[in-house]
């Protein structure tokens, strides 16, 4: 544990804000664009962001408080939060129409709060929802603190939401920070915020937790799943849809593990941040930049926190069971499959650690910053601003024409590849196929999903070989001195291990012969 621990509190180095403010810009200076970001924060925590001492230097004038009364309503079939939207009446001031849940093609970055697409007047008839009547879903009653802050970047408003989550049978303690100002500004003070408070990008509406309480069901979160750049226009914008999108499914599944979860969260943790490292290498060309690189260090880093917690949920739930099975109440394979559930215990410890600390939440900080502000344009020559401002198709069909190729070179005379050739056969695979996620919205659908089927076939097989090769060296960790039962354990784990790797074999070079030269979708072959 302690070397991942260790891992975990250097992911972001000398990422506090300064304590000084900055003086201000020059009167005759246009003002910088203005943004919003939301965070949640514990009950405990909003109780004390008001009092934090970081926040004294950076105050301007005294906290403005008002009551945060709202109720939600949608119509009695749910046809409003069946579009993402909700009708939000707060106690002064018009009811007004609210985009809780953005369609899938839109441009996203964790932290966007709520859209306000309309003030609605007294008596609209709402034709999103054909018209019915409204009725309340779910409510809020609490406070709003207003704070002004002079940090590095400029003048950020803070505006901390704290009370309760209300419906008819449940409620539960909720509370939301915005920060509105510059861009630098806000990323300043949310920094600082960060090295103090558990605050993190919000993970779903305040109307949308209200909403889920009232229903009995888990929030909605805002995306998951693989990147949406049909809407792309230019390589730019391919790049800041994938990258905003896989930002925000870290956010939503590193959120989801707890002691007692299942494993399935850690592994679409790592596998989001794999995605993500991909698609700055897939971009590099066009948006390769100092602030990137940093930041790919900063999710290298967790990986290899979330890495050891993956490789001993793989290996207790795939061959140390299969080898339990096997051998029925074996006391040797018992004490083997203790001594893993141990490491894996100590692995999660880790992982829990990470997520605790500031480091993790000043890595989502920095992601959403570099997707704001965007560094890859200071100082670009016009070659690169060309090519971030070209059409998004022809400049996926390059670099997936590259990695065909390559992944075709690797693969040459598949039944004669080493064991380490087929490694070096699935990373290739993985690459080709996380480059074709974010562009396949691009093109047709139809060839798309067959290439995309038949690529994760073959990663499928080589995976699982790659799996039983990793547990044969997790079995051999587990080996004690002078412990015959145990060597005899680790020996039966790993010649499982070898077995299993010589089954999958077969099934890899199946998937490989069904992938050869065809249904490459970016070229209509």
């Amino acid at each position: 544990m302690g070397a991942s621990a260790g891992r975990a509190g250097r992911l972001i180095a000398g990422s506090e804000a300064t304590e000084a403010p900055t003086p201000p810009p020059p009167a005759d200076a246009e003002p910088p664009p203005s943004v919003a970001l939301e965070f949640e924060l514990p009950a405990e925590a909003a109780a004390r962001l008001p009092r934090l001492p970081a926040l004294r230097p950076h105050r301007l004038g005294r906290a403005r408080g008002g009551t945060a009364d709202r109720v939600w309503l949608d119509s009695a079939d749910g046809r409003l939060a069946a579009q993402g939207l909700v009708v939000e009446a707060p106690t002064r001031g018009p009811r007004r129409l609210l985009r809780i849940l953005p369609p899938a093609e839109a441009l996203w970055h964790p932290g966007q709060p709520p859209e306000i697409l309309r003030s609605l007047t007294a008596g609209e008839a709402l034709a999103e929802a054909g018209e019915a009547p409204l009725t309340p879903i779910a409510a809020f009653i609490g406070r709003q603190h207003a704070i002004r802050l002079a940090v590095p970047g400029g003048e950020v408003e803070a505006l901390l939401t704290e009370g309760r989550l209300r419906s008819l049978a449940e409620e539960r303690p909720a509370a939301t920070l915005r920060l509105s100002g510059p861009a630098g500004a806000v990323l300043d003070a949310a920094r600082m915020l960060a090295a103090s408070l558990p605050i993190r990008p919000v993970l779903s509406a305040l109307a949308e937790q209200g909403r889920a309480l009232a229903a009995a069901v888990p929030p909605r979160p805002f995306r998951l799943g693989p990147a949406d750049t049909s809407a792309a226009t230019t390589v730019e914008d391919a790049f800041l849809r994938a990258a905003g999108h896989l930002l925000e499914v870290a956010a939503q599944q590193s959120a989801r593990i707890a002691p007692g979860a299942p494993p399935e969260p850690v592994h679409q943790t790592r596998v989001a941040l794999r995605r993500l490292r991909s698609v700055f290498r897939v971009f590099r060309a066009a948006t390769d930049c100092a602030a990137l690189r940093a930041f790919d260090a900063g999710l290298r880093e967790a990986l290899t926190v979330l890495g050891p917690a993956r490789d001993w949920d793989v290996f207790q739930t795939g061959i140390a069971r299969e080898i339990a099975d096997a051998f029925d109440e074996d006391p040797r394979i018992a004490s083997l499959r203790r001594a893993a559930e141990a490491r894996r215990a100590e692995a999660y410890e880790a992982v829990a650690a990470m997520l605790a600390g500031p480091a993790w939440r000043l890595l989502a900080i920095e992601g959403i910053g570099i997707l704001l502000l965007r560094p890859w344009r200071e100082g670009a020559e016009e070659e690169r601003l060309a090519m971030l401002d070209a059409p998004a198709a022809p400049f996926g069909r390059a670099v997936l024409d590259r990695r065909w190729q390559r992944l075709r070179r690797a693969g040459a005379g598949f039944d004669e590849l080493s064991a380490e050739q087929l490694h070096e056969l699935r990373l290739d695979g993985k690459r080709l196929r996380y480059a074709a996620e974010v562009f396949a919205p691009l093109f047709g659908q139809r060839a798309t999903r067959r290439f995309l089927r038949r690529v994760s076939a073959l990663q499928e097989g080589l995976g699982l070989a790659n799996d039983a090769a990793v547990a044969r060296g997790l079995a051999r960790s587990l080996a004690a001195p002078g412990h015959a039962g145990r060597a005899w354990a680790v020996g039966a784990a790993e010649g499982w291990s070898e077995a299993r790797l010589a089954a999958r074999r077969g099934a890899a070079h199946e998937a490989w012969e069904k992938l050869q030269g065809k249904d490459r979708f970016w070229t209509g072959d």
